[in-house]
């Protein structure tokens, strides 16, 4: 029987989703001090976030692959090095060159390979190591510590550029110490059975889109177009904070802060609600991505950062109603075989959302109108496909107590009308 891992491993795994995800929100404040320095378009400046999701989104299906024959341990050791090497790369080359932004890019992306391997695979040994019944509390540390990284990240990012714009890449490096020695030390990996071939996987993943494409699509597509909106917004409001305030780089990593707060906020209250009431979903993915709709409708008319703020403040609402349901559909709703290689598509697919935004939003930064309501359009779409084609879900039970969520219509059950 399988019996549950001291506390230390978890605090261990928990470290790898909160560095993970430093990586891209921490660099965002300093984004307009590079451009500055080195006289780049926003265009430019959004591919530092780009090509660090890039690579994360395209590598992470083969690094959850690699873990079932190598071992997760392994993927995960191997990926924060990579991870904090890529960082040195982009400091060192600040520090030490003259136009250093090709080689900051090369670092970043180093940094989003090592993403791949990081919180997915930490989120797989989860399951590995714990029993069904300690499984929730443990993931749902995991997520803790990803939202807590994702509200520290920007104030961080803000304070480490006190020292120099380039001192948070230097932070990465620093930062995976403790969390490769609590690995290394404390996390035991079992000796697993032989893995199936490749060919397996891949009939794996052709079977269940043919049976459950239609509404894995459009949660693919709702998880990346909340990611698009959040990453863009948030290049969009260190863009206006630096134009059009004097504010110093903690207020403004504050100011970037809260829209990640309300969506962690939202997330643990309508987290909450779904573990009892999972008819629910279908209402939140709907009213979540509305606000989104209506967000980026109002958005061309201001231009004020109090006023944007505000906007993506409510934002982050929207992507918190979303984001909960969506994690709970993918993992609940798909069979244990088909779970690992959905998730991780539904990872890529979100990494690929945040590479797609900065460099969007910088793209059209000038064409508010084209980048808002084109977004917008998109959104009520998404809403209107989520209201038609996603069924309003329904919890069964086994026998043995396993508990599967149902997204199939029930039959109607006619009575006799004599």
């Amino acid at each position: 029987m399988k019996t549950k891992p001291s506390d230390r491993v978890l605090f261990a795994l928990s470290l790898v989703p909160l560095i993970m995800v430093l990586g891209n929100s921490m660099v965002i404040p300093v984004l307009p001090a590079i451009a500055n320095e080195y006289d780049l378009s926003a265009m430019d400046t959004g591919l530092l976030i780009t090509l660090f999701s890039v690579p994360a989104g395209a590598i992470i299906p083969f690094a959850g692959f690699l873990s079932d024959r190598i071992g997760r341990k392994k993927v995960i050791i191997v990926a924060l090095v990579l991870y904090g090497a890529g960082g040195l790369i982009a400091g060192g080359a600040a520090l030490f060159f003259a136009q250093p932004y090709a080689w900051i890019v090369a670092g970043r992306i180093i940094q989003g390979i090592g993403a791949a391997g990081t919180s997915p695979i930490a989120m797989a040994l989860i399951g590995d190591l714990y029993p069904p019944e300690h499984r929730g509390r443990a993931l749902g540390v995991i997520e803790s510590a990803n939202a807590f990284g994702k509200v520290l990240s920007p104030v961080l990012g803000s304070l480490l550029a006190l020292i120099a714009w380039y001192a948070l890449f230097f932070a990465f490096p620093l930062l995976i110490v403790p969390a490769l020695w609590a690995i290394a030390r404390w996390v035991k990996e079992a000796e697993t059975e032989a893995p199936p071939p490749f060919a397996k996987y891949k009939q794996d993943a052709v079977n269940v889109f043919r049976k459950q494409g239609r509404w894995l699509f459009i949660s693919f597509l709702l998880g990346a177009a909340q990611m698009f909106f959040l990453f863009g917004m948030l290049f969009y409001l260190a863009e206006a904070l630096d134009n059009y305030t004097s504010l110093s780089g903690p207020v403004r990593g504050l100011f970037l802060a809260l829209p990640l707060l309300s969506l962690t906020v939202i997330s643990a209250w309508v987290g909450n609600i779904i573990g009892q009431k999972v008819e629910r979903m279908k209402t939140f993915l709907v009213s979540g991505t509305s606000l989104t709709a209506v967000i980026c409708t109002i958005l061309p008319f201001t231009a004020h950062p109090i006023a944007i703020i505000a906007l993506l403040f409510a934002g982050g609402i929207g992507a918190g109603f979303v984001l909960p349901c969506l994690n709970a559909l993918i993992t609940s709703a798909v069979g244990k075989a088909e779970r690992g290689i959905v998730t991780s598509l539904y990872s890529s697919v979100r990494f690929l959302g945040i590479a797609a935004g900065p460099a969007v939003f910088g793209a059209l930064m000038g064409r508010p109108f084209l980048l808002f309501w084109g977004t917008s359009a998109f959104c009520l779409l998404l809403a209107l496909l989520t209201a038609r084609f996603i069924h309003r879900p329904a919890q069964i039970k086994s026998k043995h107590g396993h508990r599967r969520l149902l997204l199939k219509p029930l039959p109607l059950i006619h009575k006799d009308s004599g």
